[in-house]
């Protein structure tokens, strides 16, 4: 195939699709392609920078203009774009997670994010420190949904708190049962729910002395 850094973008996925993270080398890539691994350096010199491509490639989209209404639900919309980015290609979080390197559509999403905390009234550093709190709870929430995805359908976390030997409270058992047969939305939904109330509660209460301090230096 002719190469680019689209075309070996685009492709990365589709392996990552099939095969998943663990098994992404420069060489089973090139192997997929039938081409050599060494041809991608021109384009990435390691697997890393290839990643980070990767990585901005699945949050293409998450920060594109909203809609004209409240600010929490903006933030809503946000979150699930976000979400649905990541658990659209398998292993799609642990990539995003594991960049450390921001690309262009990563830092849009975030500016898009901290202009509509600022919009509903918070100072830049809380707005900032809010909407990266949200971006980890995103993104720990599409780990472990994809991760779970993975288990053997056998698994159950009773066999494992067993073999452990460690004796559970009945609330841990009950709360561990309703995380494993609840639909992963819905307990996003919740979490974000809890996240939202959080940042109105802040609205109202007193900033923080800390960033405050931050907002005006």
């Amino acid at each position: 195939m002719s190469l680019s850094k689209t075309n070996v973008v685009d492709a990365t996925l589709g392996f990552l699709d099939s095969q998943g993270l663990d098994q992404l080398t420069m060489r089973s890539l090139g192997a997929s392609l039938n081409v050599r691994g060494g041809a991608f350096y021109r384009y990435f010199p390691n697997k890393e920078t290839l990643l980070e491509a990767v990585a901005d490639k699945i949050v293409e989209g998450v920060g594109d203009p909203l809609p004209d209404v409240a600010w929490d639900e903006q933030i809503r919309i946000l979150a699930d774009r976000l979400r649905t980015a990541l658990v659209a290609h398998r292993d799609g979080a642990r990539v995003v997670a594991g960049t450390f390197a921001p690309g262009a559509n990563t830092i849009i999403g975030s500016d898009v994010a901290v202009q509509v905390l600022c919009a509903a009234g918070l100072p830049p550093a809380q707005a900032g420190w809010a909407t990266y709190a949200l971006f980890y709870y995103v993104l720990g929430h599409a780990i472990e949904e994809q991760a779970l995805l993975e288990l053997p359908p056998n698994r159950d976390w009773r066999d494992r708190t067993e073999s452990l030997h460690v004796k559970v409270s009945q609330q841990y058992a009950t709360a561990l049962d309703s995380l494993a047969d609840t639909d992963p939305v819905k307990r996003f939904e919740y979490g974000l729910n809890i996240f939202i109330e959080g940042v109105r509660q802040s609205l109202t209460g007193p900033a923080d002395s800390d960033l405050s301090s931050e907002s005006s230096s």
